[in-house]
């Protein structure tokens, strides 16, 4: 089987961030600067701390590619740390509480140092570079992916409008200008407190087509690969597909959608016609794609490294101690909308790469000819026997 998989290596205040893809097909032309761009938002939010000062990421491409355009070989990208100083770093002496300063340094049996380097949220810069490098892909089958601000700090802020300059413009990446201003403030209001905001981010896709996904085996369900890949995101703490907890407050009759058919819409669709009024599903059902926009939340808790620090105690005294203090952002879930819209990026990317088996864009591209053709026949030559 075909599998896009990708693997990350290197620390926060390391040399760099380095990514290896692998299973990307060839024939795609390299779009950098969507990468760099990507990467440039998710360094950007209001709320971000000194950090995004520092670096300046810029996708370096080390293989993978000749003349700009994908090889089918594995894909490394790297991020250089220009903030580099990880052997001159004093070890942590109490460990954060929400972090996973004490039980890493347990698991690992060493300092708190080594296990927060990896574990920082810095790692999330490369996979932002990998779900971008998927755009690439996607873009050229017309598969749309984007992500926002759905709320934060407790200020709900449902998009307005699908207008990604209205998002490119707010300081806090929502579709909804009327709310930025009181973001803004309780963002300014936390930084005062020594406290951190959370909040939660939305991510839609376009134009998938029906049958990315599985029924068959509880690890090719869609909506479980989305959540996982989402859930891996650090500081991530529940994921929904759709309605998500919503349905559960909810009766059946207000949960499932109605399936309508339009045969004006059969020719051009990947949807085969099939038409859905309500979309509390979220674009997957039984862990595949039903042609409508995928809808995928996720909650951001507020970043645990607080100003104002909370109790603990001394590894090796096991006094009480102020949590130790590493440099942190007031607020990243402009940021972390970012993320994760590259994450699903990728993970959408991947469930077209197994689904339509090729190693090149151009035999994903007759695969996904064929396949469509094929199912439309069947649709046809059903519905001939109907009648």
């Amino acid at each position: 089987m075909t599998a896009l998989r990708c693997m990350t290596a290197g620390e926060s205040h390391g040399p760099a961030l380095t990514a290896i893809v692998e299973g990307f097909p060839a024939g795609v032309a390299l779009d950098t600067a969507l990468i760099d761009y990507e990467l440039k938002r998710r360094q950007g939010g209001y709320g971000r701390g000194k950090r995004q000062t520092l670096e300046t990421d810029r996708v370096i491409v080390e293989s993978g590619t000749y003349h700009g355009v994908t090889t089918g070989a594995p894909i490394a990208l790297r991020l250089v740390n220009n903030d580099a100083k990880l052997e001159r770093l004093l070890e942590p002496t109490a460990p954060r509480g929400g972090h996973v300063d004490l039980a890493g340094s347990i698991n690992y049996q060493t300092g708190i140092r080594q296990v927060l380097e990896r574990a920082s949220a810095r790692e999330t810069a490369i996979r932002v570079a990998a779900g971008a490098l998927c755009k690439t892909l996607l873009r050229e089958l017309n598969i749309h992916v984007y992500g926002y601000v759905r709320s934060l700090g407790g200020i709900d802020a449902p998009p307005l409008s699908s207008d990604l300059s209205v998002r490119d413009a707010s300081p806090v990446y929502t579709l909804n200008p009327a709310v930025d201003s009181a973001i803004v403030a309780a963002i300014d209001s936390a930084k005062e407190a020594g406290d951190t905001l959370g909040g939660v981010v939305e991510t839609i896709v376009l134009n998938c087509p029906i049958g990315l996904g599985s029924h068959a085996q509880w690890d090719r369900k869609l909506d479980a690969r989305i959540a996982l890949a989402v859930m891996s995101v650090q500081a991530i703490k529940g994921v929904e597909i759709g309605l998500g907890f919503e349905a559960a407050r909810r009766p059946g009759s207000h949960v499932m959608d109605p399936i309508d058919f339009d045969p004006a819409h059969s020719s051009e669709d990947r949807r085969f016609g099939f038409r859905r009024p309500s979309n509390n599903a979220g674009g997957i059902e039984g862990g595949t794609s039903n042609g409508e926009p995928i809808v995928v939340r996720a909650a951001k808790k507020p970043i645990s490294t607080l100003a104002a620090r909370t109790r603990s105690v001394n590894m090796e005294t096991k006094a009480p101690q102020p949590a130790s203090y590493e440099r942190s952002d007031v607020c990243a879930v402009p940021a972390a909308s970012v993320i994760v819209e590259n994450v699903v990026a990728f993970e959408i990317a991947a469930a077209v790469v197994e689904k339509y088996v090729g190693t090149s864009l151009a035999a994903i591209k007759a695969a996904m000819a064929a396949i469509h053709e094929l199912d439309r026949k069947l649709l046809d030559d059903r519905g001939d026997r109907g009648s």
